[in-house]
């Protein structure tokens, strides 16, 4: 009778114990279930509680799932505990009690770090958003693609498919509260393989990006002199006489092929890395290292000054351009309407690439940042102040970039008039040319339109005679000579600021301003590839600052390859033909993952329950049908474009001293290929892993909300009322 009381008394103790966990843990997701008005209260608790909660929630489940596993021994009944032991364990055989407390608890006390404040994650999603690229890429397509015109169709683009792709991979990262590689395999595992192809984007896009950083510093180390190097003409050693090579072309144009670049006439020119350029390449490595060196919290320090710094340089430039002599000629190209860019296809595709570039979307950054946000922020209202930043910004700095240029233009103008006045003046002194050719003396005031009017004054066989010996000076045909890619803000636009009193100070404050727009969009990217690092492998979460030094490292390495003569035509052939077909295919893959394999509806409704209510009807219908159909005609009319276009770039040739078009060679292009096949490789190996071992294209978790076994889940279903009437039993 003894040894039965006490067997009693030990089944009512443990059934007792069973009761205060179950009551425990049913607390705990009656907490979570509480309804959308206690949602915003409830993330408001400090770190600590939440913390705690998870413990308490990390011992019940280990409580429970011991002693289901003690009871299963002892009889074959089923209890209250297994099933839900079994339910959390996703329907498999209940582990031993250490293999539950090593790896789901671990799982569970994972505390994902989380940003200081929405001031910070919204200005490092600006600094990442303005690259130097996109900026001086959206002055040209203005300049020739329509003018005014181009700007209509550009933001008709933006809201209509950029606005609702960057709130999709910024709702998707806050959701699931993964990096760019995770998040896709949740919302579903046939296209898992995009995370790990945007991260190789990303990785390639960093490298280069990061060289434009390493030719500010060195220009800007360059800076700290008057004159500055590139106003005029170097001197040979022991020679008055100024470098034959530099003599046949311009200052600013040979110290930007000889004296940075030390470019070579060929990509085919292999050579050693630039010295001097590889000791700023370790110096912006550093820079960007010790930024992001203590993690999210000191880096959303940094981007509050960061970000606000370049729009006061900004405003300064804007200010002094419209005092420029020629800035209003450049502001009329500004405000230029052309109406035929509307029915133009190409200029409708170079603004829609130009949008998918300008947001950074796709890359992975996005996504990860977005990750580390607390679920309570309607990132549909963050995607929309982002895109309107940017806009803004880029409004802003083309606007002094065309008055800027007007007096470039204006100035190169007015001093080919004057070389010709000379010309003529010698010639008719010589007696190669009559009297009548000798110009007015007075080219002082406007050298350009007095030249141009003595000469179209001139009887027709005098005036014939004239063109044979001058070159022609039109302003309008100089100031479409600006080319794209970095000699324009490097060549055109510094050779500007030589012209401006006080080029000295002026230089210093617009190389300032390409670093620190430089600094900040690698910010962004560098964190779209350490944070799916320390997501994927667990252990790098311990050494996070030894894996950012490694990483740099690595890629400081790889960066090397870059500061050769040559480096510059590989930048050329990846930024300007290479990078937008894959970024324009992960686009559409993960429009497809939350449009149609977990449903734009499912998605938006999960997204409301944290929100309130769901975001317009709008949003769907875009995710679910124009977005997809304007993606597929991007890529179709990219891929036939490239395919027709002849894949040249523009080379240095020190023979004669200027810019030269060549054609890449067949070999370059085929490792354009490969490299473009590599990076892809990972969506068809998912998706035939996926079709091989018959796994559903939609969610894994369809009917339930989406969320991330590898952080707390926030919102958990409701039990059934079975399981709710055995536990109060």
């Amino acid at each position: 009778m003894k040894t039965e009381a006490q067997a009693s008394k030990s089944s009512l103790t443990s059934l007792s114990t069973e009761i205060e966990f179950s009551e425990n843990l049913h607390e705990i997701q009656s907490w979570e279930d509480k309804s959308t008005a206690n949602w915003h209260q409830m993330l408001r608790v400090s770190e600590s509680q939440a913390f705690k909660a998870r413990v308490l929630k990390a011992q019940a489940w280990e409580i429970q799932a011991s002693e289901a596993h003690r009871r299963a021994s002892q009889t074959r009944h089923t209890s209250v505990l297994e099933v839900d032991a079994t339910q959390a364990l996703k329907q498999k055989p209940l582990p031993e009690k250490v293999q539950v407390t090593e790896k789901e608890k671990c799982e569970i006390l994972f505390t994902r770090p989380c940003w200081s404040n929405k001031i910070e994650y919204i200005l490092t999603q600006v600094g990442y958003s303005m690259k130097i690229s996109s900026l001086w890429h959206f002055f040209i397509l203005w300049l020739h693609n329509g003018g005014c015109s181009f700007l209509i169709i550009y933001i008709l683009m933006l809201f209509l498919v950029g606005v609702p792709l960057l709130f999709l991979e910024m709702a998707a990262g806050q959701r699931i509260r993964q990096s760019s590689i995770g998040v896709w395999k949740v919302i579903s595992a046939w296209i898992g393989g995009v995370g790990y192809t945007s991260f190789m984007v990303c990785f390639i896009t960093g490298l280069y990006l990061n060289v434009i950083n390493v030719w500010t510093l060195f220009y800007l180390s360059q800076s700290f002199q008057f004159p500055v190097p590139w106003e005029k003409c170097p001197l040979l050693e022991n020679s008055s006489d100024f470098d034959p090579e530099c003599a046949r072309t311009t200052p600013s144009l040979y110290f930007w092929y000889r004296l940075t670049l030390k470019a070579s006439d060929r990509i085919e020119d292999g050579g050693s890395p630039v010295f001097s350029l590889n000791l700023f390449l370790l110096v912006s490595w550093c820079l960007i290292g010790a930024f992001m060196i203590n993690g999210l919290k000191s880096t959303g320090k940094i981007m509050l000054v960061l970000v606000p710094a370049p729009y006061f340089i900004i405003f300064c430039f804007l200010f002094r351009s419209l005092l420029l002599e020629g800035a209003a000629f450049g502001f009329q190209h500004l405000m230029l309407v052309k109406i035929s860019a509307m029915y133009n296809m190409n200029v409708w595709c170079q603004a829609g690439n130009q949008v998918l570039f300008a947001l950074g979307l796709g890359l992975g950054p996005v996504v990860s940042l977005s990750s580390h946000m607390y679920p309570s922020t309607n990132c549909l209202s963050d995607a929309l102040i982002v895109a309107l930043v940017n806009l803004f910004t880029m409004l802003l700095v083309t606007s002094f970039s065309f008055c800027v240029l007007g007096n470039w233009a204006t100035v190169i103008t007015h001093r080919c008039s004057e070389k010709n006045a000379e010309t003529l003046v010698k010639l008719v002194a010589m007696g190669k040319l009559p009297l009548e050719a000798q110009p007015p003396p007075n080219l002082t005031a406007n050298p350009t339109s007095v030249f141009n009017s003595w000469l179209n004054s001139l009887p027709q066989p005098i005036k014939h005679m004239v063109f044979g010996y001058v070159t022609e000076c039109n302003l309008e045909k100089q100031f479409l000579k600006v080319k794209e890619g970095p000699s324009f803000a490097f060549v055109a636009f510094i050779e500007t600021m030589s012209f401006i009193p006080g080029s000295v100070f002026w230089s210093i404050l617009f190389f300032l301003l390409l670093l620190i727009l430089g600094l900040n969009s690698m910010i962004g990217i560098m964190q779209g590839i350490l944070i799916p690092f320390q997501n994927t492998f667990s252990s790098f979460r311990k050494y996070t600052k030894l894996l950012t030094v490694v990483v740099f490292g690595f890629m400081f390495l790889c960066d090397l390859f870059f500061t050769r003569p040559s480096g510059i035509y590989y930048i050329r052939l990846l930024s300007e033909y290479w990078i937008v077909l894959p970024i324009i295919i992960i686009i559409i893959l993960e429009n497809m993952a939350v449009g149609w394999a977990c449903g734009a509806r499912r998605f938006l409704e999960d997204l409301a329950i944290v929100w309130g209510p769901p975001a317009s009807a709008i949003i769907r219908w875009l995710w679910c049908f124009l977005c997809p159909i304007v993606l597929v005609a991007l890529f179709v009319i990219t891929l036939i474009r490239l395919s027709l276009k002849s894949i040249t770039y523009v080379a240095w040739d020190s023979s004669s001293s200027k810019e030269v078009l060549r054609q890449y060679p067949s070999w370059s292009l085929l490792v354009m290929i490969v490299l473009f096949l590599i990076v892809i490789l990972p969506i068809p190996t998912y998706f035939v892993y996926c079709l091989a071992h018959r796994i559903s294209f939609t969610s894994t978790s369809q009917g339930k909300p989406i969320i991330s076994f590898k952080s707390l889940p926030l919102i958990q279903p409701k039990p059934s009322k079975e399981v709710h009437k055995e536990e109060t039993l």
